[in-house]
């Protein structure tokens, strides 16, 4: 997982909208004294889509090398106008999360000691026994975001064959269940496609919204610690 990088090609409905970016860093940090892999997602528009709505988007995460527990997550969002900069610390002696945000006061909230930031929780769900799970099985995840905390359940929904632009492999696929909303449509809006392997990198992210679809497909990867195999 170190130095690993993985790049995706957005697409909203049938354009290309954008990039994204999953990278570990080589090097390991010390946080709260645990050493710690840092991991960062990044996201840009491009193209047309990019004059509509401009999106620079750094989402960040410091979390341990034995539970991949987060200590420390960061993000700098930039799209359009809007800014945001944001710092969590977590202190899990308190069981508390302190958010100290640029321009606006610091916040404290209470957290479990299980809890996952938005970037430390999707390294958590390549960690999990998928092949021990059945279809239906449900996988149990406290995440935190915008000061609050939240309690996810993400249903496996079997295994599949899925095609790449490297060629076709086989995944996990899982859904994440999702509150009533006016964002996404349908049953189960978010699929993310895992390799069935040992690196279990996703492959695809899907999302029915309510106007049209947004996708991200794997269109590159560097560092794996194995090889994946493509038909």
């Amino acid at each position: 997982m170190p130095g690993e990088e993985i790049r995706y090609r957005v697409h909203y409905s049938i354009f290309n909208a954008g990039e994204a970016l999953m990278r570990v860093t080589n090097q390991h940090y010390r946080v709260n004294n645990r050493i710690c892999y840092r991991a960062e997602v990044i996201g840009n528009s491009s193209g047309a889509f990019d004059r509509i709505v401009r999106i620079r988007d750094v989402w960040g995460s410091y979390f341990d090398t034995i539970g991949f527990q987060p200590q420390k997550s960061f993000r700098s969002i930039q799209e359009n106008r809007y800014r945001k900069k944001e710092e969590v610390y977590f202190d899990y002696g308190k069981n508390l999360a302190k958010i100290q945000s640029e321009n606006s006061n610091h916040e404290e909230i209470p957290i479990q000691a299980n809890v996952q930031d938005m970037v430390s929780g999707y390294y958590f769900l390549r960690l999990q026994k998928y092949d021990h799970l059945r279809k239906n099985d449900t996988i149990r995840l406290t995440g935190i975001f915008e000061n609050k905390t939240y309690n996810f359940k993400i249903v496996y929904l079997g295994k599949e064959k899925i095609k790449t632009k490297f060629g076709k492999t086989d995944s996990f696929v899982i859904s994440p269940i999702m509150p009533d909303n006016k964002l996404f449509s349908g049953r189960n809006p978010i699929k993310m496609w895992i390799s069935d392997d040992q690196n279990r990198i996703p492959l695809k992210i899907e999302a029915e919204l309510v106007l049209g679809s947004l996708d991200l497909d794997i269109s590159d990867y560097v560092n794996l610690k194995y090889p994946i195999v493509f038909d």
